[in-house]
């Protein structure tokens, strides 16, 4: 039996209850900021480095709500935490990802997400891959993260 891999995220709402999604670059879906640790690291310190990477935010530690390890497909899960942003303190414009990794098409360094939006609950399922549109159905409601956090 193989080990699960982990990737550690940071789902992030905007004061309406919609989350953050950065488009995978060569893709066709929307993904929440996430990704391996690296050896060593901690989870809450590779999901904000995550974030940083793909997305260009920096958030403090203390801003983060731990949220859990979450099934998310067959080989992996995912450690989350979440944040919420006030109105005008992300500006998608000013989103960047720094993170590169080859083109399919021709091995040159591209951005892994190369496009940002926020996404109603009921509209993530139109742009996420299935294994995070299900998670956020059936399992981590964002509705309810929303009036809780």
């Amino acid at each position: 039996m193989s080990e699960r891999t982990i990737s550690c995220g940071v789902i992030l709402l905007d004061a309406g209850g919609r989350v953050l999604l950065a488009h995978a670059t060569e893709t066709t879906h929307w993904d929440i900021p996430k990704g391996q640790p690296d050896p060593g690291e901690m989870p809450i310190d590779a999901a904000l480095r995550e974030l940083r990477e793909e997305t260009g935010i920096t958030l403090a530690p203390p801003r983060l709500k731990e949220l859990g390890r979450f099934a998310y497909r067959r080989d992996k899960d995912l450690h989350l935490f979440a944040a919420r942003v006030e109105d005008g303190e992300v500006d998608l414009a000013r989103c960047v990802c720094t993170s590169l990794f080859p083109s399919r098409r021709d091995g040159t360094p591209i951005p892994e997400m190369d496009a940002f939006r926020w996404a109603a609950p009921d509209a993530v399922g139109r742009y996420a891959s299935g294994s995070l549109a299900r998670l956020f159905a059936t399992t981590l409601s964002l509705t309810e993260l929303h009036r809780t956090l």
